[in-house]
């Protein structure tokens, strides 16, 4: 009884009409969840099970895919509950927990998106070194590295924010972002800091790569031959429709986030949800009809399914 009392809650007081409309938004998202769920394994899937498809650029979507589903279900199931609950709440604990995966996570997707740009690079720029240089080996480093270095960051500060005392217990969200930071009776100049060189470190550094390596691409097919355009154009265009639309959501979060300005609720909550619910949808579709092989092998899949 006594570890119930000690536990802390914060209310997140980010929902809109949700007494009203609660059986709405849960079917609503309950559809997008599953759509998310299903429409980025089978992209999974079909990369798993076909041999002409374990190449490192298809793996690498693959791991992206698998990161939107993760991301995904950080988010979902707890806003499912919060639907059909009296009380929006969340004890704090479990709150670092999801302002954790969620950043984590998303800074993944940015170190996964610059790999993706590298193997570009290394097919179109320099072809006869791609199988000597995007190897096995690479491939489940730029994987490793995706997933560990901005879980061990986020730990850390994470932990620093653990630590903070609360003055305030509720949170203009729907889920835990670095909306938690507004809860804290004195700003940590150390986390600020901290925050910022993640940032830096895993969303910057990797957007910078992004944008030199698509240069560089560019460059290369402007004096090549109408082939290697269209090679390019045909595998780079998917990755940066994703870059540039993830980029400007996170860079959205981010800012609103740090901005001192009262957004009305409704607007608050749609910038909320724009992270978890555009590129987890439409990144299915970007490489399902946008990558040639992929595309072939889906459609199979659906003709296998209408002649059964």
């Amino acid at each position: 009884m006594e570890e119930q009392l000690n536990v802390t809650y914060l209310i997140l007081d980010g929902h809109v009409d949700v007494y009203k409309y609660r059986y709405l938004y849960f079917t609503m998202f309950f559809l997008v969840y599953l759509l998310i769920i299903c429409s980025n394994c089978t992209i999974v899937y079909l990369i798993w099970k076909h041999q002409n498809l374990h190449e490192p650029m298809y793996i690498l979507i693959a791991a992206l895919l698998l990161n939107c589903v993760l991301l995904s279900t950080n988010i979902y199931p707890k806003l499912l509950i919060d639907f059909l609950s009296e009380k929006q709440i969340i004890s704090h604990q479990a709150c670092i927990v999801q302002y954790s995966l969620f950043y984590a996570l998303g800074a993944s997707e940015f170190l996964l998106l610059a790999a993706m740009s590298y193997d570009r690079y290394v097919s179109i720029c320099k072809p006869l070194q791609y199988p000597t240089i995007m190897r096995k080996r690479t491939v489940s480093l730029f994987l490793a590295s995706a997933w560990l270095l901005p879980a061990f960051q986020q730990v850390g500060l994470s932990m620093m924010c653990a630590n903070q005392k609360l003055c305030s217990f509720s949170v203009k969200v729907i889920f835990c972002n670095n909306s938690i930071y507004k809860l804290f009776c004195v700003t940590s100049r150390a986390i600020t800091v901290y925050g910022l060189f993640i940032l830096f470190n895993v969303v910057v550094c990797p957007a910078i790569f992004i944008i030199f390596t698509y240069t560089r691409i560019l460059i290369i097919c402007y004096h090549s031959s109408g082939k290697v355009r269209r090679k390019a154009a045909q595998t780079c265009l998917p990755h940066l429709l994703v870059l540039i639309n993830y980029f400007c959501l996170f860079l959205c979060d981010v800012i609103t986030v740090r901005l001192e300005y009262d957004f009305p609720k409704t607007a608050r909550l749609i910038m909320s949800l724009q992270l978890v619910l555009y590129n987890p949808l439409f990144n299915p579709l970007i490489y399902g009809l946008k990558m040639k092989d992929i595309s072939k092998h889906l459609k199979r899949l659906f003709r296998q399914e209408k002649c059964n």
